[in-house]
């Protein structure tokens, strides 16, 4: 457990807010406060290969994004609507969150078929996200740029595609005309593209879904938090990732390195405040993780899937 969850149960939270110096500092110890003191055990999943990727972080220029790491690539391309016009990549924390729901639903479940309207909007409020004026703009706008796009992943065993030009839904998520303050926002249901439906129930990574409450609209904490949820717990040992591959992997949109290294720094200390149990080493070189517990328990994980 890291030294600001300690330093919470020995001091308790108030001594740990006045040690928090800056607004970095205060932002880690509200998320391990607020992981430490929810015991709710609410459980969500994400597809494996969202561990070894990611989507952009910010607008990309351009209809194509391509990530690559640990012998996995995925090329994601962005769709064009009726009139030929290009909707553009899905990008930042609303499309990760939105993601993040489908996908857990469909384990839950055990089924492509998922139910929005109301489900996925207070979902989203429990994750921080309140659905009105620019936020609600902006969940609507990576709903519908997820519902366009079309993905690829290819494994390293002989350039083998995983998955051939598959999207995450088949159809779109599109608005209902009940947009008021208690409106559904969203059709009744949508369903996961076949493809991409059966890599995510055949490979899911559990998560917490307080540690993503903790996180918040975080696209790159998001991000590191389900890489070392998918990495550490199956570890035999100690195991070193230098800070080139961390880059090739997370830093998209970072030309610099030092720069990337720095951001990611911080955003490492975020994600390790939300995995209490995470054992993570950085130096000069690149991080060092360390063999660690789930961030979820595998009890848990059983109850939650049929």
């Amino acid at each position: 457990m890291g030294t600001v969850h300690q330093l919470i149960l020995r001091d308790g939270i108030e001594v740990a807010r006045q040690q928090a110096v800056t607004k970095h500092d205060r932002s880690v110890v509200e998320a391990a406060y607020q992981v430490l003191g929810d015991d709710a055990d609410r459980v969500g999943f994400t597809y494996s290969g969202f561990a070894l990727t990611s989507l952009p972080h910010k607008p990309v220029d351009g209809l194509l994004w391509r990530r690559e790491s640990a012998g996995l690539t995925l090329m994601l391309e962005a769709g064009h609507d009726r009139a030929g016009s290009a909707v553009g990549l899905p990008y930042g924390s609303y499309a990760r969150f939105i993601l993040l729901f489908l996908q857990s639903q469909a384990v839950k479940s055990q089924s492509r078929d998922i139910e929005l309207g109301r489900s996925m909007r207070q979902w989203l409020e429990t994750m921080g996200l309140s659905i009105g004026g620019t936020t609600y703009r902006l969940v609507n706008e990576q709903a519908r740029r997820i519902s366009w796009c079309r993905l690829t992943f290819y494994a390293d065993r002989a350039g083998r595609e995983i998955m051939r030009h598959g999207g995450f839904v088949d159809g779109a998520i599109s608005l209902t005309a009940d947009e008021g303050p208690q409106g559904a926002l969203w059709q009744e249901r949508v369903l996961l593209n076949e493809q991409f439906y059966q890599a995510l129930v055949s490979h899911p990574v559990p998560v917490s879904e307080t540690a993503l409450q903790a996180i918040g609209a975080r696209s790159l904490v998001l991000d590191v938090y389900v890489w070392l949820a998918y990495r550490l717990h199956a570890l035999k040992g100690d195991v070193s990732v230098s800070w080139s591959a961390l880059h090739a992997q997370f830093g998209g949109g970072f030309t610099r390195l030092r720069r990337f290294r720095s951001h990611f720094l911080e955003s490492l200390q975020l994600a390790l405040a939300a995995y209490p149990d995470a054992r993570v080493s950085a130096s000069e070189t690149g991080l060092v993780l360390h063999p660690s517990k789930p961030p979820v328990p595998p009890r848990l994980i059983a109850a939650k899937r049929p």
